[in-house]
């Protein structure tokens, strides 16, 4: 997991990680584990932040396994609740451009 592989570079300028998906508790604390990630993984079990934040994919019916499933992002935000920056992909298998990330919030 690439953002596992930066963590430390964001924990240097003060910037916190959390991850959010719609996943299961069971299932984040399996991946907690076996990436070794040392950062908060939150469970939005009714994809209320997922809507809130206009990320669900739509690609997938209420019905479908699968459906929840979020547009991948990262948000930069402030401690007040602010988003500075968003950076989003419309397909699951590309992530956002870490460097931007790391340089975006640099800037904060």
């Amino acid at each position: 997991m690439q953002l596992v592989e930066v963590s430390d570079q964001f924990k240097t300028m003060g910037v916190n990680i959390a991850a959010m998906t719609y996943d299961s508790v069971e299932i984040l604390k399996s991946v907690e584990e076996n990436e070794g990630i040392s950062f908060s993984l939150l469970r939005d079990a009714g994809i209320t932040h997922i809507n809130a934040l206009g990320i669900l994919n739509e690609d997938y019916e209420p019905d479908s396994r699968a459906y929840g499933v979020p547009h991948p992002g990262i948000f930069l935000i402030t401690p007040d609740g602010v988003i500075r920056h968003k950076f989003a992909e419309e397909g699951y298998r590309i992530r956002p451009d870490l460097g931007n990330v790391l340089e975006a919030a640099a800037n904060l």
